[in-house]
């Protein structure tokens, strides 16, 4: 039966196309042809954890956000280290809200900085209950150097725009100091596995413009102080991995960040993936595949994970069924375009985040939904293989698969306004079919024998789970 189902299932790759000429179209997916094996889901902190002061909702955002049977079953949770600003008295920043609260604080007795890890009680909390509910892995992140250790005296930037806001004397102060917090963060148990000192290093970062917290490094800068990182967790042995840069761009304007950081033996030799955003690059899908080759080619044993996107600027309507396909796509490019190992928003409860509390109540975003086509079905381990189909060149259904453990993933994305006809190819014994629509909310609309024929409903997202034969 296993050889019959191979055999057939190949002479279905290669005619389907001209059995299907003019008629219903086909899908299916080539194992044959594997790509990256995928590793996690995750979100990000900042800036709402500090801000959730309700227990019962922050445990709903923890269970909405990591549970596998009720939430999404996401994996990382990236915790801010904040650059202090909510206690800095010389603050620009305008949003409160991006102000950090800093375990590091200035004792005004002594005049000395020195630490206390009962601050930051809200995110803190919010962490404990992400743990609880299912999160693996917890990524410890920063925007910028505490404000104490810049140029500035302000975590929000430099002065000047495009001027590194961290004098070279105070590059092993911001080492210990990320690593002092690390290393509590372990002695407590926290499944700590990767530390991300420095984020979108290229922007200007200060001057007029001071909305958050953030600090610029030129490709040399970047080098300089994530290679002293590098020797002191070695030193140090240091229980967790260092990710980075936290590119705000993956276009080639800025391959130098990522030329310089694998051209660094230090940082080659210690690093395994490189870490950068999906901003900016939205729908340019030959920017995209122009970056995956680079890293798939020239940088074959690494690892590209995608740690940082959102709508920006937010212009969609974030509770209409176009904020979840806009998301969904965005996912798919990444996927296969990119490459990614990785996949995790920004922000998780934000206006253009997965929810948002409004007036004391959690109101769930069309892209929770959309997330959730992926997260919940695309499973550690597994490997993205070739998605085959029939479809005309300037399709308008997007998709991506996935398979391990018995079984295909299969992500749709019908982007037309119009209801779409198609015929699945292959193997298998049983498929489970999930939709997010106009009615659904990644409902499972099936689950039974395996069946060829499948409708995509307009401006739909559609995951069909199919259970092989053997």
């Amino acid at each position: 039966m296993k050889y019959i189902c191979i055999i057939l299932a190949t002479l279905q790759l290669w005619t389907f196309n001209i059995f299907t000429l003019g008629k219903t179209q086909s899908i299916g997916v080539n194992k044959f042809v594997e790509h990256q094996t995928f590793e996690t889901f995750g979100t990000s902190s900042a800036w709402w954890s500090q801000t959730i002061a309700d227990e019962a909702t922050a445990r709903e955002i923890a269970r909405l956000l990591y549970d596998d049977e009720t939430g999404l079953g996401l994996d990382i949770y990236r915790y801010n280290i904040g650059g202090g600003e909510a206690d800095n008295p010389d603050c620009r920043i305008w949003d409160v809200t991006r102000r950090t609260e800093s375990f590091y604080v200035l004792n005004k007795e002594t005049g000395e900085y020195e630490y206390d890890f009962t601050r930051d009680a809200n995110a803190r909390r919010m962490l404990d209950m992400a743990v609880e509910y299912g999160a693996q892995e917890v990524i410890l992140f920063c925007n910028s150097p505490h404000y104490s250790m810049t140029v500035s005296g302000q975590a929000s930037g430099g002065l000047t725009e495009y001027a590194s806001n961290l004098p070279k004397e105070n590059y092993a102060a911001f080492v210990d100091y990320v690593l002092t917090i690390a290393d509590w963060f372990v002695a407590q148990g926290y499944p700590v596995t990767a530390i991300s000192p420095i984020n979108e290093p290229q922007w200007k970062w200060g001057g007029d413009w001071v909305g958050q917290e953030g600090c610029h490094y030129t490709a040399d800068e970047t080098v300089e102080v994530l290679e002293l990182f590098a020797v002191e967790m070695q030193k140090r042995n240091s229980p967790y991995k260092l990710s980075g840069p936290e590119s705000g761009e993956l276009s080639p304007g800025y391959y130098e960040y990522i030329d310089k950081f694998f051209a660094s033996k230090i940082l080659n030799d210690f690093c395994d993936t490189y870490a950068g955003h999906s901003y900016w690059l939205d729908n340019k899908l030959d920017i995209k595949a122009a970056a995956g080759e680079k890293f798939k080619n020239e940088y074959p044993t690494k690892k590209l994970e995608m740690s940082e996107w959102c709508e920006l600027p937010l212009t969609i309507d974030s509770t209409t069924i176009d904020s979840g396909i806009y998301m969904a796509n965005i996912i798919i490019q990444d996927l296969n375009l990119l490459g990614a190992v990785s996949w995790q928003s920004w922000t998780a409860v934000n206006g253009d985040g997965l929810m948002e509390l409004k007036n004391g109540e959690l109101v769930i975003y069309n892209r929770y939904y959309a997330y959730k086509h992926f997260s919940q079905f695309i499973e550690n381990g597994m490997k993205r293989i070739d998605v085959t189909d029939s479809f005309e060149e300037k399709s308008q259904i997007a998709s991506t698969a996935f398979r391990g453990n018995g079984k295909t993933v299969l992500v749709l994305v019908n982007n037309a306004e119009t209801d779409r006809e198609i015929k699945l190819f292959g193997c298998y014994k049983s498929m489970d079919v999930y939709r997010t629509d106009a009615e659904n909310n990644c409902a499972e609309i099936y689950s039974g024998d395996y069946s060829r024929r499948l409708t995509l409903p307009a401006r739909s997202i559609t995951t069909v789970v199919l259970h092989e034969c053997f």
